[in-house]
């Protein structure tokens, strides 16, 4: 021990340091055992959590920051679709991705709307993420369909692909079983009058409900009359993938467009940007967030369009047509019929429905679109109105000609 003490500090030009007592060795060596065995643990630990601390870094996921997953699973997982990790945030995130247990809330809509405009400013996320598709359902009570839903949704690789609200009248409750996409997913209502701005609020409020969950990321109204045209998967591609909303804007000279216009909406809506369009829109989250923390012309529409001036009709398309034309497709995803004239589109009971109909649907009567700047065989994903009765002979022809079921 002598002799390499004084080998190393020859090695250092002091060679006059002397080695410690022999008494004084064995405490020496239990310090520097116990020392080692303490930076042992300190090194498992910080090696255990270096995944969740290299998964915050822009651009690396969750599944991409293990070091202990073997390769060949590491490629299987990013390539199947069914895989629950491989949209995971790291447990350091889970706070600010994890979606509501329940879509039911004792917020007032005030609260509402302002928890829903929260948005981070960052453009990428720090994990790998699958947008989930958010179904927003504007009914006045019962749900016919539903049973032909479920199946559609049954289609879904994964249940985190999606999410469900509905907003009834107040007070009804739905008795949906367990294994049903639309069990305990009401949301806190009030009272929606068609053709008055209370329509408006509605669809408001189920934006607001849908963006509390920050795994959504597009955004369909829809009526208690809707039915899918085609499978889930279908449906989520053509959603997730576009990059515009499906919103039709159009400028009707006429009485029942700018006839409706109201002086009073100016100068925020001058008369030349006033646009018509659908109720039945699909919005991406980001203009989704823009409706709901919408303070300059909501107020507008709310204290100033009432009949023949009606919101619902008016409101999106004025709105993204003035701050957001580029992000719209200017058209709709469902499907309406009216040929036969009035202030309604048809209603397609059980005699209407049978496979020359919903063949005309998912082929013919898709007419000329585009998508993402190129001509589109498929322009319309959903269609409307069916009545109750037409629930047998969709649940009986669903899995022949809509691929689902």
């Amino acid at each position: 021990m002598q002799g390499a003490a004084a080998a190393v500090n020859g090695k250092d030009g002091a060679s006059s340091i002397r080695p410690p007592p022999p008494r004084l060795l064995r405490p020496l060596l239990l310090v520097a055992v116990l020392g080692t065995g303490f930076l042992a643990v300190v090194a498992l630990l910080l090696g255990g959590g270096s995944s969740t601390s290299s998964s915050l870094l822009p651009g690396l996921s969750a599944a991409s920051a293990s070091p202990r997953r073997p390769q060949h699973q590491h490629q299987q997982q990013q390539a199947c679709a069914g895989s629950e990790a491989a949209d995971a945030a790291s447990p350091a995130l889970d706070r600010w991705t994890r979606a509501p247990a329940s879509a039911w809330h004792n917020m007032s809509d005030e609260e509402l709307l302002w928890a829903a405009s929260w948005q981070p400013l960052a453009a990428r996320y720090p994990f790998r993420r699958t947008p989930k598709v958010a179904f927003l359902f504007l009914t006045r009570g019962p749900l016919p369909l539903a049973p032909l839903w479920d199946r559609f949704f049954a289609g879904a690789p994964r249940r985190s692909l999606y999410s469900v609200y509905v907003h009834a009248t107040p007070g009804y409750r739905p008795g949906f079983p367990p294994s049903s996409a639309f069990h305990g997913r009401l949301v806190p209502s009030q009272a929606a009058r068609w053709g008055e701005a209370s329509v408006l609020d509605a669809e408001r409020r189920l934006l607001a409900n849908a963006l509390l969950d920050p795994g959504n990321g597009r955004f369909v109204l829809l009526s208690e009359s809707c039915a899918p045209l085609f499978g889930f998967p279908a449906v989520h591609a053509y959603l997730t993938r576009s990059r515009h909303s499906f919103v039709g804007a159009f400028d009707d000279p006429g009485p029942n467009g700018r006839g409706r216009y109201r002086p009073a909406l100016a100068p925020e809506v001058r008369r030349r940007q006033w646009r018509k369009g659908a109720q039945w829109f699909e919005l991406a989250r980001g203009l989704a967030v823009a409706v709901v923390a919408d303070a300059r012309y909501y107020p507008k529409f709310r204290d100033h369009c009432r009949a023949p001036c009606y919101a619902d009709e008016h409101y999106l398309p004025t709105l993204l047509t003035i701050e957001a034309p580029a992000r719209i497709a200017n058209r709709s995803v469902t499907w309406v019929d009216w040929s036969r004239g009035g202030a309604h589109p048809a209603t397609f009971g059980e005699a209407d429905v049978g496979e020359a109909f919903l063949r005309r649907l998912t082929a013919t009567a898709q007419g000329n679109c585009t998508y993402n700047g190129q001509p589109a065989e498929v322009c319309f994903l959903f269609a409307r109105k069916f009545a109750p009765g037409a629930l047998r002979p969709l649940m009986q022809l669903a899995p022949k000609l809509l691929g689902y079921g």
